[in-house]
């Protein structure tokens, strides 16, 4: 298995540059074709003939803006990704609102790239669930790149956060061409004896041995914590005692709407996350 076509968010952001240099560092290593998508941040719904158009003078201004920013954002990206060694590029640039429109064309690729959404950053486009939605409805593994730290490497030290769920699970399998090449490979397994149904007698051998039929060498331990929020917070700990630049992870693994009221593994490391986050779902 191996990743043959990248998908890179690309906008006007002031951290658009680390996503680029991680979605070309992988496409490099994996010889894969990487497609840089700027959105215009325009809603299908303007092109309809019966809505206000972009034929309509007061719109055609804002929309004409809309779409040289995205342009630029994408020489930008085709510039950086030749630097980087990219052999095979595409830019695209999609008439829609972002989220939509990624989502869509994440569904014709093997890795989506995303970043993290920085609070504190001004957009004419603003969508703090962006990563979320992407994750819940392309069916696609995400990659998210922290805005608060750049990497030199992604994925030669690897953190996986199992479960036993349906989710990282996904994730494990979506994450095997990064984990095959990595350095070294750790997994925390957090109160496994909770959920003796889903974890099995073993959980510890049954996981290194299906790891160790993809060639994959990896630490397993024991991790106990109170709580959702706690297990997040344990996991961003962890990660940083290990030295980790990877971490791999199930997206809601309990309902969306009671890690929106607890807080959850999942709302704890999108928005504190300091290391790049491989999700799925």
């Amino acid at each position: 298995m191996s990743y043959k076509t990248i998908l890179v968010h690309v906008d006007d952001s002031k951290h658009v540059d680390l996503r680029i240099e991680a979605a070309a560092n992988i496409a490099v290593t994996e010889k894969a074709h990487l497609i840089g998508v700027a959105m215009t941040g325009i809603p299908n719904i303007i092109f309809d003939p019966t809505e206000l158009g972009p034929a309509d003078p007061a719109m055609a201004q804002y929309l004409e803006i809309f779409r040289q920013r995205a342009a630029a954002a994408l020489t930008k990206f085709e510039n950086s990704a030749r630097l980087f060694g990219v052999e095979s590029i595409e830019k695209r640039l999609v008439e829609n609102e972002t989220a939509a429109g990624l989502t869509l064309q994440a569904r014709y690729t093997d890795l989506v790239v995303l970043g993290q959404v920085d609070p504190d950053e001004p957009s004419v486009t603003p969508n703090p669930d962006l990563p979320q939605y992407v994750i819940m409805n392309s069916g696609v593994p995400v990659l998210m790149i922290p805005y608060a730290t750049a990497f030199s490497s992604v994925g030669n030290r690897v953190l996986i956060s199992w479960n036993a769920s349906k989710e990282v699970t996904q994730a494990v399998h979506y994450a095997l061409p990064l984990l095959q090449r990595a350095k070294k490979v750790d997994v925390a397994i957090f109160n496994p004896e909770d959920l003796p149904v889903a974890y099995g007698a073993l959980p510890e051998s049954d996981f290194l041995a299906y790891l160790a039929r993809h060639n994959i060498k990896a630490n397993v331990t024991r991790q106990t914590a109170k709580g959702d929020i706690d297990i997040g917070n344990a996991l961003l700990s962890l990660a940083a005692d290990l030295t980790s630049d990877l971490l791999v992870m199930g997206c809601y693994g309990h309902s969306r709407f009671r890690e929106i009221l607890l807080g959850g593994v999942t709302r704890t490391i999108l928005n504190s996350m300091t290391i790049p986050v491989l999700m799925s779902h």
